[in-house]
């Protein structure tokens, strides 16, 4: 059985959590990447930032709704959703941006779980630890390549 440490990428292109959302952009498309791990200045990882979290800029600011009960206004939308979708549009740097504490795999885990664990929590790209250091990333294009046979 094929596990991550057989299909990750470990030549890792990695972000600060000060880079500009600019450059962090530039990166994922000239790489042509989905997403790209954020590790701080000791090189752990605390983060990452995928075209999902840049495309969510673009988004509009819903407008809450609100009902009456017994005189009293009350919103149907958190306060703090609110806020972290204001941060995330208005960002300047990828911490702003990035999903802090992401969901990350080992390396001896089969790839039919990462399969599972991508497609029941919708993610494109995980990050490889190993005794809490980043390793490797996982993405779905991996996993496509192993599934056809054809390493590109």
């Amino acid at each position: 059985m094929l596990k991550v440490k057989d299909i990750m990428t470990t030549k890792l292109i990695t972000v600060s959590p000060e880079t500009e959302i600019l450059q962090a952009a530039k990166i994922l498309l000239e790489k042509r990447i989905n997403g790209i791990p954020v590790v701080d200045e000791a090189g752990r990882l605390v983060g990452i930032l995928c075209q999902s979290d840049l495309i969510a800029q673009q988004k509009r600011l819903p407008i809450p709704s609100f009902f009456t009960f017994m005189d009293g206004l009350f919103s149907i939308s958190s306060a703090k959703q609110m806020e972290k979708q204001v941060q995330k549009i208005a960002a300047i740097t990828v911490a702003q941006a990035m999903t802090p504490d992401p969901v990350s795999v080992e390396p001896d885990m089969g790839i039919e779980a990462v399969a599972g664990l991508m497609v029941d929590s919708g993610l494109h790209t995980i990050p490889v630890l190993h005794e809490g250091k980043l390793v490797g990333i996982v993405g779905k294009e991996d996993i496509l390549k192993t599934l056809i046979g054809n390493p590109l």
